[in-house]
């Protein structure tokens, strides 16, 4: 089996946007492309705002600076193709279709969230669009991703996983673990390292030996790329041919997404102790991937001032009335708390576990 190998994507100048992937895609495909990550961007921004304000508690990861990656890897995907990812969940939950109202709700701890108010930002899910969820362990997604791909195979439905991961996850024991059987098995999984640099507070030249981190494929015979993160096409096109190996070939592979995050780990990192405010103003002002797509589409001719202006305003206004929304939205009730645990808790009469259940002491 060969492996690929890349330059750092960084230094690449060469061009996808002829890749048929990218070329065969109409002008409001492009447009829509655009829309989604301007939409990631101004939800998180409204986040952020709520988790100041008291409205939002516990952990929140935002995923500003990385809407390409989402935008990019889940907008070529088919309708056998599933997701799963880690706990900066924001961005795939919007890619992949759900709407700002349950996600804020979600975040404001209320019933009306996609988990009913009881998951909070890690833990977005929505099973009928084939989205696994966020989870909070680092790196424990990454079994489950091989275990999506085990029941695909089994099935002998020609479709793939995506299963997202951080820079600090690929140190993970569970990680290599499924790498091996991935490859070992044929299994069609595709593991995206989205690389922003820094796990937690720690930079990647601190935490992590070797460069690429994607290399580390190479020990269990499993293909291997690095991707610009900034580039809608390039992410697109090299995530494609991900699938298509997973597709035919039934093979697994590790992309290692080159992005960045401008906010720190989480609501709680000051972020103000590993890099400084004008590291990532530098890095923002070369490298952001909504800029620099917008860029790409002006000069294809189907973005102008007035698009642009349109579609950031639509973008703002549904984040704001999300977030009002979630205001508006009652809490679950005191009731509900052990419900959602286990099924077969909800729906007895479907009961074949054998043995003592928690909670099975409750009235029917």
């Amino acid at each position: 089996m060969t492996t690929k190998k890349s330059p750092s994507s960084s230094g690449s100048a060469k061009s996808y946007a002829q890749e048929p992937i990218n070329k065969n895609l109409s002008p409001e495909e492009k447009i829509k492309l655009y829309t989604d990550m301007v939409r990631i961007r101004r939800f998180e921004e409204r986040c952020v705002r709520s988790y100041q304000q008291g409205h939002i508690g516990g952990f929140c990861h935002t995923y500003i600076g990385q809407e390409s990656v989402a935008i990019g890897t889940i907008s070529v995907l088919g309708p056998n193709d599933h997701i799963i990812s880690a706990y900066r969940i924001h961005g795939h939950a919007l890619a992949v279709g759900m709407s700002m109202n349950e996600l804020m709700a979600e975040m404001y701890g209320k019933a009306t969230g996609c988990s009913k108010g009881k998951g909070g930002s890690m833990h977005f899910m929505d099973p009928d669009r084939h989205f696994w969820g966020g989870h909070g362990i680092v790196g424990a997604q990454t079994p489950l991703g091989a275990g999506i791909g085990f029941a695909l195979k089994y099935q002998g439905i020609q479709g793939a996983c995506l299963c997202y991961l951080g820079d600090g996850a690929v140190n993970q024991g569970a990680f290599y673990e499924s790498l091996n059987l991935a490859s070992l098995w044929g299994l069609p999984v595709i593991y995206i390292i989205e690389n922003n640099q820094f796990s937690m507070g720690t930079s990647q030249a601190r935490s992590s030996a070797g460069k690429p981190l994607a290399k580390r494929a190479e020990g269990f015979d499993v293909d291997w790329d690095e991707v610009n993160g900034n580039d809608l096409y390039e992410v697109r096109y090299k995530t494609s041919k991900a699938l298509e190996s997973a597709h035919k070939n039934l093979r697994p592979s590790v992309l290692e997404i080159h992005t960045y995050r401008y906010r720190g780990h989480s609501m709680s990192d000051p972020d103000q102790t590993y890099r400084t405010k004008e590291d990532i103003q530098a890095y923002r002002d070369q490298y952001d991937p909504i800029v620099l797509f917008q860029h790409v589409l002006e000069k294809e001719g189907i973005l102008d001032k007035a698009k642009i202006e349109s579609i950031d305003a639509k973008a703002k206004e549904e984040a704001e009335l999300s977030a009002q929304f979630a205001e508006e939205s009652p809490y679950p009730p005191v009731e509900d708390i052990l419900k959602d645990i286990y099924w077969e808790e909800d729906n007895r009469k479907h009961k074949i576990a054998q043995g003592t259940m928690l909670f099975e002491y409750l009235p029917e």
